[in-house]
């Protein structure tokens, strides 16, 4: 199985916005327009102390020139790993445009009001399934969960507001770099990347395909 990618396209130093940010912003919309299935979605990559990596595909909910942040169950595999080893990769895989973007950097949570505003604004469905979950954890079956989210439901039938679990929050992930790759003819793709240098400031570097 293999596709060509097209010999028109491309991507150089000079196309690129002046920093990754709003380089980010022009191809996020540029999936949107695209009407690409859930733009947002990204594979995120942690490991565990020993170094075994695991991947997982989530939403992306926020991006800033800080970085890009999505929530989560901190109790789940994914939580647990960025507390023991606080880095992670990110690759939004925008096939159909025969583009990706690579990020990797640091991960923190987010603080507590913008958790909380974000859960508030989600659908009281997705609200009572963080409740009813123990995301990761292993479970003797579907009814097992069904019968969790029916004590959730009963639980907080009479409150408007359902309250953030403690346990669940956002998470940041801070670049160190930011990779676009465009695909092109011959497998000759273009790769540019943005690093965060020690010193400060950012450098825009070109990755052999």
């Amino acid at each position: 199985m293999r596709n060509e990618y097209a010999a028109d396209l491309g991507l150089t130093e000079a196309d690129l916005a002046a920093d990754w940010h709003t380089q980010f912003a022009s191809w996020f919309a540029d999936a949107v327009a695209f009407g690409l299935p859930e733009p947002n979605a990204m594979v995120v990559g942690t490991a565990d102390p020993a170094g075994r990596p695991s991947g997982r595909t989530v939403l992306l909910k926020g991006y800033d020139p800080e970085g890009f942040v999505f929530f989560t169950n901190h109790l789940s595999r994914k939580g647990v790993e960025v507390t023991a080893n606080p880095y992670a990769s990110l690759v939004f895989p925008w096939f159909p445009m025969q583009r990706q973007v690579v990020v990797a950097g640091r991960v923190a949570p987010v603080d507590r009001a913008t958790s909380e505003a974000y859960f508030t604004s989600r659908p009281r469905g997705s609200q009572l399934g963080a409740w009813a979950s123990p995301q990761s954890q292993v479970v003797s079956g579907r009814a097992e969960l069904e019968e969790s989210y029916r004590e959730v439901a009963e639980r907080f039938a009479d409150e408007d507001v359902i309250p953030t679990p403690s346990h669940w929050g956002g998470l940041r992930v801070h670049p160190d770099s930011v990779e676009f790759w465009q695909g092109r003819a011959s497998r000759l793709h273009d790769r540019l990347r943005f690093r965060r240098l020690d010193e400060g400031g950012w450098i825009v570097e070109r990755l052999a395909p």
